[in-house]
């Protein structure tokens, strides 16, 4: 069998798709099923770009790729599935969220106030809608996903987890004082309301927070106006060792993201057996937060992410509970790279 993997490469930015795709192609790989990832650049903005790469997907046919017969087509992400390829499955990992879930947020608020962005979302949410009803089957990354395609475009589909990367290489260690949290530094992830619950922690700890982008500058500005420069760390980037150190010495992960899609950084502290405070608004890690048995929800205050900070500190018994509970949590649900496999080729 020769499976192709459709997806949308964005320029000098790596993330959790990167990690997705090539897991994917490894797995397949595994299972005997030659494979290959076959991407076009995808550029944000202006909108004339995003129609224009629609228009490259929607020119693409699959069913022969350099003279080679193609079995079967996983898309992963906008708007590559709009290939055409008679067995076209589809395994989303979001969709134009601008257009979508974030259209009447502060996040998307320059393209809604403009005739080419409100003309770039009626069409987006057409064509989205018609190319999806043309797939033998469709699977989102998580349920947040698929409760936002049955909202928008009124297609059903299956929610579908994946591992972390190197989930097999997460332990656990004794806590020490500071909350971790990794992710790439952008507007949607929240990163400053870490910095500004510090402001209001009672407790002796302090907060790292490794990744790089857009909002470094931004944030590094924050701390130091709040005085934090002793309580906050801006790591940067980090190598996968240190990373997966400091899951497992910290007292606690905080993860409060704007309606994330999935969230590795919920699964890879649930792999270190440490507790998740997160927020109500938070997506796709509420699917694996347990408010007082795996973690602490709360609303995106930064008194309340301080109140959830001091209570895992000053309780460490029962932060320590909830970090086990929540390992125990990841076991139960049976999240494996052959699940995925065995339902993408069914």
């Amino acid at each position: 069998m020769k499976v192709a993997i459709a997806t949308v490469q964005v320029p000098f930015i790596r993330g959790g798709a990167d990690n997705l795709t090539m897991g994917l192609r490894d797995a397949l790989a595994e299972r005997g099923v030659e494979t290959d990832v076959v991407t076009l650049p995808f550029r944000f903005h202006p909108p004339a770009e995003v129609l224009r790469s629609m228009q490259a997907w929607r020119l693409e046919d699959f069913t022969r790729l350099n003279g080679v017969a193609v079995d079967r087509v996983i898309c992963l992400t906008f708007p590559s599935f709009y290939l055409r390829h008679p067995h076209k499955v589809v395994w989303l990992l979001h969709q134009h969220r601008a257009v979508y879930e974030l259209w009447d947020t502060p996040y998307a608020e320059d393209l809604r106030r403009s005739t080419q962005g409100q003309e770039l979302r009626r069409h987006i949410l057409a064509q989205d809608t018609r190319h999806l009803r043309s797939c033998r089957r469709v699977y989102t990354i998580a349920r947040e996903v698929s409760r936002r395609m049955r909202r928008f475009n009124a297609v059903d589909s299956t929610p579908l987890y994946h591992p972390p990367r190197f989930a097999e290489r997460f332990y656990s260690a004794p806590a020490e004082p500071f909350i971790f949290f990794p992710s790439r530094l952008e507007a949607l992830k929240r990163q400053d309301l870490l910095v500004r619950a510090m402001a209001h922690v009672k407790a002796p700890v302090a907060a790292f927070i490794a990744g790089d982008g857009g909002c470094r500058g931004e944030l590094d500005r924050l701390v130091e106006r709040l005085g934090l420069r002793r309580r906050v760390r801006l790591m940067g980037r980090i190598g996968h060792d240190e990373l997966l150190a400091c899951y497992a010495r910290c007292r606690a992960v905080f993860f409060g993201p704007y309606r994330e899609d999935y969230g590795y950084v919920t699964l890879e502290a649930m792999l270190s057996a440490k507790p998740v405070i997160t927020c109500e608004d938070s997506g796709g890690s509420l699917e694996f937060v347990r408010h007082g048995r795996t973690g602490l929800v709360v609303p995106p205050i930064p008194e309340k992410v301080a109140e959830a900070i001091d209570t895992m500190h000053f309780n460490p018994a029962e932060a320590e509970e909830m970090g086990r509970a929540g390992m125990a949590r990841y076991r139960e649900l049976g999240i494996s790279w052959q699940r995925v496999v065995e339902e993408l080729l069914s």
